[in-house]
């Protein structure tokens, strides 16, 4: 394959995705749906044509792993923060929380009958199944209104921080002692230190860099910090979403001193195109990640029926545990909120994550494609036909 041909495919794929995110603001069918059936389809192009490929899984846990950082940080950069809004953060918060908990625990019931493997091994491979993925939620929560928008981004992003943590609490401890919790507090404690370290000194930084050449360096700085909280088994996603909601709310802060040290004439010119860049950098990494991992898929796998009807009963668990909680935790209805917990790169990242050791041949990669494609089929249907009902109560 020549390096010209290379280009080629790459641009394709980028223009494919502009105009997927073009029809998923009109049809409200998401574009990473359409991403992973891309992928598929050039599996069998490739298969049919009998191209000779590299191994892309090597690559997929990076792609996807920045994808995470930029996507949750250019979410973080649409948030404004005023005291009215700490009812929907708090609300959103213990939905994650206990929407976690409760999903992972029953979650870990199937996975244990289906494959009588210990309880331990069972929790492990049951997390990735149990997080909402962010970098599918967000874009999705675009066509909702901006109450329900806000309490999606923070949800998801919740989510996904919660579900690293209890993801490395769980396959860095095989048991749960005095010790184990100490760390986890410890861990807690260090990472959030961090994160106001980190805001404070990148926020300096921007108002003093003059090279033109600014906001990579910004998120280059982001990425390092997150890869070593993360070789460490802190939850570095506290700090990206931290340090998009600080610089989003600086100018806010009425201290004289602060506003005299940090606050500048183009703060709000700078996080403009430093929202900017995010989001198309997300987006390109977005595109790849999926179609990756769309190719990646033996899609013939998805013929087994036992597979077929536990992936069913992990996506029915999945909205009927949501359901019963939102009820409780959520004021008002739990529509369209409800169909908005998709399953896709945080669920794909931490499945990669697991040792081999605690990897269940049962709950392999086709069972995961058919939950995140699943779930991304659900969140369609359920936001159209919410969309639809909605239209037919104004008229």
């Amino acid at each position: 394959m020549t390096t010209y041909t290379i280009l080629i495919i790459l641009s394709g794929l980028v223009i494919f995705s502009y105009l997927f995110d073009l029809v998923a603001s009109k049809t409200k069918i998401p574009s990473v749906l359409l991403l992973l059936l891309l992928g598929i389809g050039l599996r069998f192009l490739v298969d049919y044509l009998q191209v000779q490929t590299f191994d892309f899984l090597s690559i997929l846990p990076t792609l996807g792993t920045v994808g995470l950082i930029l996507i949750v940080f250019e979410g973080s950069l649409e948030l404004k923060y005023d005291s009215n809004k700490n009812r929907v953060i708090r609300t959103a918060f213990f939905s994650a929380f206990i929407i976690l908990i409760a999903t992972a625990a029953v979650i870990t019931l199937i996975i244990y009958q289906i494959t009588h493997k210990d309880l331990y091994t069972c929790i492990a491979n049951a997390i990735p199944f149990s997080v909402i993925s962010s970098a599918i939620a967000i874009p999705s929560a675009g066509a909702l209104n901006n109450t329900d928008k806000e309490f999606v981004i923070y949800e998801s992003s919740f989510s996904d921080i919660l579900g690293i943590i209890i993801f490395n609490f769980a396959i860095t401890n095989h048991s749960l002692t005095t010790s184990a919790f100490i760390g986890l507090g410890l861990s807690t404690f260090l990472i959030i230190l961090l994160s106001a370290i980190a805001c404070v000194v990148l926020l300096y930084i921007m108002g003093r860099l003059v090279h033109h050449i600014k906001f990579f360096l910004i998120i280059s700085i982001l990425v390092l910090v997150y890869a070593i909280g993360q070789s460490y088994h802190l939850s570095s996603l506290v700090l990206i979403l931290s340090t998009g909601l600080f610089l989003n709310n600086a100018d806010t802060i009425q201290n004289a001193w602060f506003r005299g040290v940090f606050i500048y004439k183009n703060l709000t010119a700078d996080l403009s195109q430093l929202y900017q860049l995010s989001a198309e950098s997300a987006f390109i990494l977005r595109t790849f990640f999926f179609v990756i991992f769309g190719f990646t898929m033996n899609i013939h796998e998805l013929n087994d029926q036992v597979v077929l009807a536990n992936g069913i009963i992990i996506l029915a668990t999945i909205y009927v545990v949501r359901y019963l909680l939102l009820k409780v935790l959520k004021q008002g209805t739990a529509m369209p909120i409800l169909y908005i917990a998709p399953r896709g790169l945080i669920s794909i990242l931490l499945y990669f994550s697991l040792p081999e050791q605690l990897k269940i041949a049962e709950v392999g990669t086709s069972f995961l494609f058919l939950v995140v494609l699943g779930s991304s089929i659900v969140m369609t249907l359920g936001i159209t036909l919410s969309k639809k009902k909605t239209e037919e109560v104004t008229a």
